[in-house]
Formats: C-alpha cells, sequence, structure tokens
C-alpha cells in the first residue's frame, strides 16, 4: 500500500515539475521578446528625411478660345481648339519629414509637393491650290457717229493662286501646383495586419495653389477661292470689255491670354498602412504600403483675360488692271480689357497611394502609384464662369534616410 501512495506521490511531483519548467520557460520566452521589441523600438530613427519625384498624366480642362470666325474654318481642317488642349504630363518633386519622438507612438510630418507642366503647340493647316486655267473672251468697241463697232477674241489663258485656305493655330500654356502638409498621427495598428504592421491615422492641415497661363493666337483664311468676273474699261470712244478671275478672301486674326489661379488652406485627414511580407529590417525588408487621404479647402479663385480679334475682307485680290489695296475692308473686333473673376470657394481634396517598398535599417525606398483630385477647383471658363477640377496621377519614387536612435 505504501509502494502505491510512494509511486503516486512520484507522478504528482513529475508533474509539478513539468508544469513550472513550462511556465518558466514561458516566461523567459515573454521576457526575451519584450526585451526584443523594445531594443528594436530603440532602435528606430526618430526623424526621417524623403525625398522623391512623381510623373503626372493631369486633368486640366479649360473652355476653348474660340473666336466667332473659327465657324467659318473649312471642314476639310480638323477644328483649331483640338490644338489648345492643356498639357498633359508634368513632373512632381516632393520632399517631407517625418519625426517620431522617442519612447512614443505619435508622428509629426511636414511634406512639400511641387509639380509644373509646359507645353507649345504651332498648328498648321492649309489647301495647296494648283494654277487655274479658263479662256477668256475679250470684246473691243468703237464708237463712230453713234455706232458701236467692235471685235471679239478668245484666250487661253492660266491665273497662279496669290493666296490659300488655311487655319494657323499658336498656343503656348504652362500650369504649375504646390501642395503642402502638416500633419501629425499616432500608429493605431501595431499587429494590425500581422506582426510588425502599422497603421497611422494623421489629422493636420493642406495648403493648396495652383497657377496656369495660356498665350493663344489664331489666323485664318476659311473662304478664298477662284471666282470668274468681268471687267469693263472705256478710254475715249474704246470700250474694252474682258473676262477675267479674281480671287476674293476673307483673312482673320484672333489673340487670348488667360491667367488662372486658385489658393486654399483647410483640415486634412490621411491614413497610412505598411505590411512586411518578406525579410526584416536589419537584413532588408519588403512591404506592402497604401493609404488614403482628404481635405477640405477654403479659398480664392481667380482668372484674369484679354483677347482682340481682326478681320480684313480681300474682295478681288491682287489682280493685273486693279490696285486693291484701297478696296481692302478692315473689321476690327472691339478691344477687350483686362477682365477678372475672383470668388471664394471650396474644394473638397481626395487621394490615394499604393506602392512598395525595400528597408535596410535606416535606409528606405519605395515605388507605387499615386493620384489626387481636387473638385471644382479652377476658373475654366471665358465669358461665364465654369468650375473644372485638377487632377494629378501616376507613377512616383522617392528615398528615405533615417537620423538618430
Amino acid at each position: 500500500m505504501s509502494e502505491l501512495i510512494q509511486k503516486h506521490d512520484n507522478r504528482t511531483t513529475i508533474r509539478w515539475k513539468l508544469l513550472t519548467g513550462a511556465s518558466a520557460l514561458a516566461l523567459t520566452a515573454y521576457v526575451s521578446s519584450a526585451g526584443l521589441a523594445q531594443a528594436e523600438d530603440a532602435s528606430q530613427p526618430q526623424l526621417w528625411i524623403e525625398l522623391g519625384g512623381q510623373l503626372n498624366r493631369q486633368q486640366a480642362s479649360v473652355e476653348p478660345y474660340a473666336p466667332s470666325f473659327t465657324a467659318l474654318t473649312p471642314s476639310i481642317f480638323a477644328p483649331p481648339q483640338n490644338g489648345e488642349k492643356p498639357p498633359t504630363y508634368g513632373f512632381d518633386e516632393t520632399a517631407a519629414l517625418t519625426f517620431q519622438p522617442k519612447g512614443s507612438d505619435w508622428l509629426f510630418s511636414a511634406s512639400i509637393r511641387y509639380g509644373r507642366a509646359s507645353d507649345k503647340k504651332h498648328v498648321r493647316q492649309q489647301s495647296y491650290p494648283g494654277s487655274y486655267s479658263y479662256y477668256s473672251k475679250a470684246l473691243w468697241q468703237r464708237s463712230v457717229l453713234g455706232h458701236h463697232i467692235g471685235s471679239a477674241q478668245t484666250f487661253a489663258l492660266s491665273t497662279a493662286p496669290i493666296a490659300a485656305r488655311f487655319s494657323d493655330l499658336r498656343a503656348k500654356q504652362s500650369e504649375t501646383h504646390t501642395i503642402l502638409d502638416f500633419q501629425a498621427g499616432k500608429d493605431v495598428g501595431l499587429g494590425l495586419f500581422g506582426r510588425n504592421a502599422s497603421s497611422s491615422l494623421d489629422a493636420g492641415i493642406r495648403f493648396a495653389q495652383f497657377r496656369s497661363k495660356s498665350q493663344i493666337g489664331l489666323d485664318e483664311n476659311p473662304d478664298w477661292q477662284f471666282v470668274t468676273g468681268i471687267y469693263k474699261h472705256h478710254f475715249a470712244a474704246v470700250f474694252k470689255t474682258i473676262q477675267e478671275v479674281y480671287q476674293p478672301y476673307h483673312s482673320f486674326s484672333g489673340n487670348f491670354e488667360a491667367e488662372r489661379s486658385f489658393h486654399g488652406i483647410g483640415p486634412s485627414l490621411t491614413w497610412n498602412s505598411s505590411v512586411p511580407f518578406a525579410g526584416n529590417s536589419q537584413d532588408g525588408e519588403l512591404t506592402l504600403d497604401w493609404g488614403v487621404n482628404g481635405a477640405l479647402l477654403f479659398g480664392r479663385q481667380r482668372v484674369n483675360m484679354r483677347q482682340q480679334t481682326t478681320g480684313r475682307y480681300h474682295p478681288r485680290g491682287t489682280l493685273k488692271h486693279h490696285k486693291t489695296q484701297g478696296l481692302i475692308t478692315t473689321y476690327q473686333g472691339p478691344h477687350t480689357p483686362t477682365s477678372t473673376r475672383s470668388r471664394n470657394i471650396a474644394v473638397p481634396n481626395v487621394g490615394g497611394t499604393v506602392g512598395l517598398s525595400w528597408q535596410l535599417q535606416n535606409f528606405k525606398m519605395s515605388l507605387g502609384y499615386r493620384a489626387d483630385m481636387f473638385f471644382g477647383a479652377i476658373d475654366g471658363g471665358i465669358d461665364v464662369r465654369k468650375n473644372e477640377n485638377r487632377a494629378f496621377y501616376g507613377p512616383y519614387a522617392s528615398v528615405s534616410v533615417g537620423l538618430g536612435n
């Protein structure tokens, strides 16, 4: 009986030893992991400096300059307004500072993005008329004692063109934008998407400024043509009637300049997340990054414009038997003084990013795609106000260096 009790006591002792050993091992592992986490936190840089760039495809629509004479543009030509589109592509330069106090999960950041785009076009469309061949009848008459005595003769003639139908557009346009962000946030997602993942929610102030300039010149001769006419001349008692070809045409010229701008400031909110999926920060780590942002900007929208049109009518062209300079009629459109529109508006802004980062200790490289849209930021109208969006989207790349421990 005592032997059975002794065996039972030995089993109990073994169980307690196993339980105690497992608990000690778990405690040791926990302490070790906590110490490692603290060591990793202590080794994290307090200040990150980031420099980068982005190739943008831009949405920057404005109302095209279309003076009244463009209604006469020949159908064989493309509308000249097609060449007035603002620049499609631009480039952004970015810089950012991010500071995280030692032993804190708060983040403070400041960033600037400056972008520019320009475009210069010269689009000329014209016809290439050949010489015009025709038969001309000439009739000479002499008055003798009240009677007309005359003779007629037919000539084969050819007339070279003195003009052509054409449309000539010259457009020079440029655009710049500046975006400033000042934010404070907190890492609220440590481990939310897996080990060592992070997710921060930042609030702050965003400032944005957009400027664009347009200079457009348009010349047209829309209706040049060969027209057969009759020329009559008399000297003393001799009368002469000749069939000839005229070349009447209109010529038009228009010039337009515009400066458009918006500047505004308002509250912003950003959510950024990063999830490691390969490697580690000591030997090199790959992470998947994404984020969304929104802001509401309160500011002023402004546009300054000047325009002038001129038209001339050449009724006969240049003929051998006529001096036509005195026959040219000029239609001078009223010179429009600088007109200005200005208005206070609120501009919603939304955007997002997605990309990949590779980090080796205090060095990080990032590649991805970013988009930002500002709704109704620019007055793109000419005669009346017309709100137009501004959007920038395209691939970006950046390099970051961490300082301090």
